[in-house]
């Protein structure tokens, strides 16, 4: 009747959830859950101020000489120094950071005079050692990422026809590779696609909404678990390991409602974890020396699954904790999946 009436609860992630807790409780005879589940932190990026760093300024008084040679770099310093060029977005900043170098290597080729090569050669020095700095304003420091990542726009959607979060997958993969090139100082790598890629992010939610879909989840499965750990502890579900009648409605409701809406709904939220949470934790590890300290605790929760505090840590725990515990009741009647 759910479904005749358009009510069905397994088409939506938190309604799923809820109603799995409500029917867990019924058929093992244990006290109803509570409708609210208390989620696992998470938070949102941090504040632009606290991703963006800030790109040392170069004080070369030398460079005024340099139209006297018909330079290039005079033309690069003189679009920084220009009104729009002190208002940069970070991937223009970036690929300023790459046009002086180059630029300013060419012009060692074609000046003479000792002192202003040796300024020169400094110069490029200190660019190419703060290259990194503009890498990371370009990818963690843009706004663009904060409405990727916003925890306001709900939960990874349910049942979805195809893998919503391909492109951004590939857009990863694409930017992972642009990161790589630049941090060996490769500074001949197309940037021309990061725009695109930052207009992507602007438009999708996907990477917030499977942080909410995994805490959505520990919670969900801590609480069955605890349901089924009770009934664990109490009287078996079977005397003697022999199916009866109640053991029937529990292995159908196991199959057809943990197995038959609940896994494959944990398997697209991993999915989308393979894809999109993982190639953003290699975009973070590529540019740890970079890292701010504040967004440092942010990706140790919501990237990394390896760090004590990680989220992703966590639901892995709670899913076979969950799925031990669901074994272990279904054993004391015989039909324990896969035996």
């Amino acid at each position: 009747m759910l479904v005749l009436t358009g009510c069905n609860p397994f088409n939506e992630a938190e309604p799923m959830m809820a109603e799995y807790l409500s029917r867990l409780a019924r058929v093992l005879g244990s006290p109803a859950v509570s409708k609210s589940l208390e989620l696992p932190s998470a938070t949102t990026l941090p504040r632009r101020r606290d991703r963006v760093l800030e790109i040392p300024k170069l004080e070369l008084g030398m460079l005024d000489f340099l139209s006297l040679y018909g330079c290039e770099l005079q033309y690069v310093v003189g679009e920084r120094n220009s009104v729009m060029g002190r208002v940069m977005q970070p991937i223009n900043r970036l690929r300023y950071e790459i046009r002086f170098i180059q630029s300013a290597e060419r012009c060692l080729q074609q000046i003479d005079d000792v002192e202003l090569q040796a300024a020169l050669k400094l110069a490029i020095a200190s660019k190419r050692q703060t290259l990194p700095l503009a890498v990371w304003n370009a990818t963690w420091g843009t706004e663009e990422i904060e409405k990727l990542f916003t925890l306001s726009k709900g939960y990874y959607p349910v049942a979805v026809d195809q893998n919503p979060v391909t492109d951004l997958a590939l857009d990863l993969d694409q930017l992972n590779e642009m990161v790589s090139a630049l941090n060996e100082q490769q500074l001949t790598v197309s940037l021309s696609d990061l725009g695109q890629i930052h207009q992507r992010w602007q438009a999708q939610f996907f990477a917030g909404q499977v942080i909410n879909s995994a805490r959505l989840l520990i919670a969900t499965l801590n609480s069955g678990t605890d349901t089924l750990k009770a009934r664990l502890e109490g009287r078996p579900l079977c005397l003697n390991g022999r199916p009866n009648n109640q053991s029937s409605i529990v292995q159908n409701f196991f199959f057809k409602i943990y197995i038959g809406e609940i896994q494959p709904y944990m398997s697209e939220v991993s999915r989308a974890r393979d894809r999109l949470v993982r190639g953003f934790a290699r975009l973070a590890e590529q540019q740890q020396p970079a890292m701010p300290d504040e967004f440092r605790h942010w990706y140790r929760r919501h990237l990394s699954e390896d760090a004590e505090n990680s989220l992703w840590q966590q639901l892995d725990q709670a899913m076979m904790r969950h799925t031990r515990h669901w074994q272990d009741l279904l054993a004391q009647c015989g039909l324990r999946p896969g035996a």
